[in-house]
C-alpha cells in the first residue's frame, strides 16, 4: 500500500514537471520584435518678424459733433410790431456784422426821442437864465461894496441844480436814441440763422426772443479720450502754440464723399464725463463755410459728425506688427533661439486692424505673425527660410 502511494507521487510530479517545461518553452521561444526607430513629428513651420522697437508718434483717432464757437438768441430790446424784415432773415441765411435783419416800428420810440431833446432843451435854457442871475447877483452885490457874498444871493445852489438837471435830459435824449437805434435789430457778428422766430406783422415785446444764430468764423469740436489715448498725447503743447503739434485732422462724409479740414487744439474739457469716465479736448476750425480763401470744399456745417486724427508725443520702445500677431489675452508668440516656441505678454497701443503697436519687447524677437490653432508654448518650430522683414 506505501508502495502505491510513493509511486502515484512521482508520477504526479513527473506531469508538473513536465507541464512546466513545456510552459516554459512556449513562452521563451516566441520571436522577438524587430526594433523600430521612433520618429520625432517634423517641427511646425512658422512665420515671424524681426522686433524694430523705435520712438514713434502714433495717431490718436477719435469722433465729435461740430459746434459753432459762438451762438446765440437774439431779443428785442423794444416793443412795437415788426414792420420789414431782411432777405437773409431765414432758417440758413448769412449774414454780416451790422446787417439790420429787421425792422420794429419806430414811431412811438420817435416821439420819445423829440420829447427828450425838447426837456433838454428847456434843461440848457433854464442853466442859461441861472448863470444870467447869478452875473446880476454878483455886480449888485459888488456894488454894495463888500467883498464876499452868500451863495444863496448869488444862486450857486440854482445853478447846480439846473445843470443837474442839464445831465439828466442829456441822459434821456441818449436813452430815447438808444431805443430808438434798437428798432432796427442788426447781426452783432458775421454769422448765420439758424431758426426764425417771429415774422413780418408780428407784435413783439421787450425781451421777446427773435431769432437763434451762430457765428461761422469758427466752429469748435469736443473730442472724447480714452486715459490710453490721453496719455499719448503731450497736453502741454496747448500752452506751446505750436502749430505743427497742435494740428488736428478732421474728416466727414458730405455727399457721399470723404473731406478734411484743418483744426488746431485749443484746450481741455474742464472736467471728466461722469458716467463714461472719459477725458475731453477742444479742436477749433477756423473759417468753415470756406469765405476767406475761395475753399473747394463743402462747409463744415455746425451738427456735422466727424472723426478727427491727433498727432501724439513721442513713444520710446513702440514695435509695430501684423495685428494678427497679437492675440486675443494681450500676448505674443515668439520663437527663442533653441526654436521653442514662447509666450509674451505686450501693452496694446494701438490697432487699425491690419497693424498693432505695441510696447514690450526686446530688438530682434523672432515674433511668430500667424499660428496654427492647438500650437502650445514651449512646442519646437521651424521658421521660415526668409524672415519677414520688420514693419517700420
Amino acid at each position: 500500500m506505501p508502495n502505491l502511494r510513493f509511486k502515484s507521487f512521482f508520477q504526479a510530479l513527473a506531469v508538473v514537471v513536465i507541464g512546466a517545461f513545456i510552459a516554459f518553452k512556449i513562452l521563451t521561444g516566441k520571436p522577438k520584435p524587430d526594433p523600430k526607430p521612433i520618429i520625432a513629428p517634423a517641427p511646425i513651420e512658422v512665420s515671424v518678424i524681426q522686433a524694430e522697437p523705435t520712438a514713434q508718434s502714433l495717431m490718436v483717432t477719435t469722433q465729435g459733433t461740430a459746434e459753432p464757437a459762438v451762438a446765440t438768441r437774439l431779443s428785442s430790446e423794444v416793443m412795437g410790431q415788426v414792420l420789414s424784415i431782411s432777405e437773409h432773415y431765414r432758417p440758413g441765411g448769412f449774414f454780416k456784422q451790422g446787417d439790420v435783419l429787421l425792422s420794429v416800428d419806430d414811431t412811438q420810440y420817435r416821439l420819445a426821442m423829440a420829447r427828450a431833446e425838447s426837456q433838454l432843451a428847456a434843461a440848457r435854457q433854464r442853466l442859461a437864465e441861472e448863470r444870467g442871475r447869478a452875473l446880476q447877483a454878483q455886480r449888485e452885490w459888488r456894488d454894495l461894496g463888500s467883498e464876499s457874498a452868500n451863495a444863496l444871493f448869488l444862486r450857486q445852489p440854482q445853478i447846480e441844480a439846473s445843470q443837474a438837471a442839464v445831465k439828466a435830459a442829456e441822459i434821456e435824449v441818449a436813452k430815447a436814441q438808444r431805443d430808438l437805434e434798437q428798432t432796427k435789430i442788426k447781426a452783432p457778428f458775421d454769422g448765420r440763422v439758424r431758426q426764425k422766430l417771429v415774422d413780418l406783422g408780428q407784435y413783439i415785446g421787450v425781451g421777446m426772443p427773435v431769432a437763434e444764430v451762430y457765428s461761422t468764423d469758427e466752429v469748435r469740436i469736443q473730442l472724447p479720450l480714452t486715459d490710453k489715448q490721453l496719455a499719448m498725447l503731450d497736453l502741454r503743447l496747448l500752452e506751446s502754440a505750436n502749430p505743427e503739434v497742435d494740428q488736428v485732422t478732421i474728416s466727414a462724409q458730405v455727399a457721399g464723399q470723404t473731406w478734411t479740414w484743418n483744426g488746431r487744439l485749443i484746450g481741455t474739457g474742464a472736467d471728466v464725463d461722469i458716467q463714461s469716465r472719459v477725458h475731453f479736448v477742444m479742436v477749433a476750425v477756423d473759417d468753415p463755410f470756406g469765405f476767406n480763401d475761395d475753399a473747394n470744399y463743402p462747409p463744415l456745417t455746425p451738427g456735422l459728425f466727424v472723426s478727427a486724427t491727433l498727432r501724439g508725443k513721442p513713444i520710446e520702445g513702440v514695435t509695430q506688427l501684423p495685428r494678427s500677431a497679437i492675440h486675443t489675452d494681450g500676448t505674443i508668440r515668439w520663437v527663442d533661439d533653441q526654436d521653442i516656441l514662447r509666450e509674451h505678454g505686450v501693452d496694446l497701443l494701438q490697432s487699425d486692424g491690419q497693424q498693432a503697436w505695441v510696447l514690450g519687447l526686446d530688438k530682434a524677437m523672432n515674433v511668430v505673425t500667424q499660428l496654427p490653432a492647438g500650437v502650445l508654448a514651449g512646442t519646437r518650430v521651424r521658421t521660415a527660410d526668409a524672415l519677414i522683414g520688420a514693419v517700420n
